[in-house]
């Protein structure tokens, strides 16, 4: 697999994964710290010519945003990953958490039915409940509703990393895994 980076925000909280060729753009602009690297280096191609050495810079595999990434101009841009923000990793229908991997989103008013897939639309949904569910409403399907679908005009810090944590590099555990340390063996 091709060796990727994570980034994470100025607070440390997972943002999202480049590969590695972005996150050197990103360290040779100067627009994060490298908190971790991998064994190998990459380096440029220099010019004799000049008397330039190439640049070597080890791999990053884990940076951190020197600054905040502006929002999106109109308020919270529509996704899976912000649906299961909002709705804190939980299933609408039977009220537990799951992790994100574990979740789909639902369309309270199915598309069949003339639904829109929208905020106020669209919430997280277990496999089993989406199921029971199917083509139908909650009360068609006699099915209780935890929470009520809204626009979110925000979302905090704390996005759910849609990653399999055991194909993660262990550069990254420490910031993506809670538990990572903690573990007696």
């Amino acid at each position: 697999m091709e060796a990727r980076s994570l980034i994470l925000s100025p607070w440390m909280q997972p943002h999202g994964v480049v590969s590695w060729q972005a996150a050197v753009v990103l360290v040779v602009d100067q627009k994060v710290d490298v908190l971790e690297v991998y064994s190998s280096t990459v380096a440029s191609a220099g010019n004799r010519y000049e008397g330039r050495a190439p640049l070597v810079i080890d791999t990053p595999a884990v940076v951190r945003l020197k600054k905040q990434v502006r929002m999106h101009k109109d308020g919270v841009k529509f996704s899976r990953s912000n649906i299961l923000t909002r709705d804190q990793c939980k299933c609408c229908y039977c009220g537990r958490k799951f992790p994100p991997k574990m979740l789909n989103y639902d369309h309270v008013v199915p598309r069949v039915q003339g639904g829109k897939t929208t905020f106020e639309n669209v919430v997280s949904s277990c496999f089993s409940c989406n199921l029971q569910k199917g083509g139908r409403t909650p009360a068609q399907a006699k099915m209780k509703m935890h929470y009520q679908p809204y626009r979110p005009t925000a979302l905090s810090g704390a996005r759910p990393m849609l990653l399999d944590l055991s194909r993660a590099p262990k550069e990254w555990m420490p910031y993506v895994d809670p538990t990572y340390g903690t573990q007696t063996g």
